[in-house]
């Protein structure tokens, strides 16, 4: 697991372990980014099952309801299958764009 900084986003790689112990590191680790905005970067693991991406949806929720954002990255999983409560994009362009577009939207108070 690697932890990358850009501003007030941490970028969180995951290159070897399952998205199970990614979840329960992130779990435990959660003081270390709870005030940035998080990007789970996956795009370096094989297929991911749906199963596997709803494991984030506890801490996504929890980072959700502190006012940052919490966006997954990967484009080997169904992004037509995934919850709504959960943010799944294929690019970490577009993570970037929704981090973006988020922060705007808090602004603006939405």
């Amino acid at each position: 697991m690697i932890f990358d900084k850009d501003g007030n986003t941490t970028i969180i790689t995951q290159e070897k372990a399952t998205v199970v112990e990614l979840v329960k590191k992130l779990e435990v680790m959660y003081e270390r980014f709870k005030n940035d905005n998080v990007i789970v970067n996956l795009t370096s693991l094989n297929k991911i099952p749906l199963e596997q991406i709803v494991e984030f949806l506890s801490i996504s929720n929890t980072h959700r309801a502190s006012k940052h954002s919490f966006v997954i990255v990967t484009d080997k999983t169904n992004l037509d299958e995934t919850p709504d409560e959960i943010v799944v994009v294929p690019t970490l362009q577009e993570a970037y764009d929704i981090i973006e577009m988020e922060e705007i939207e808090r602004d603006l108070g939405f």
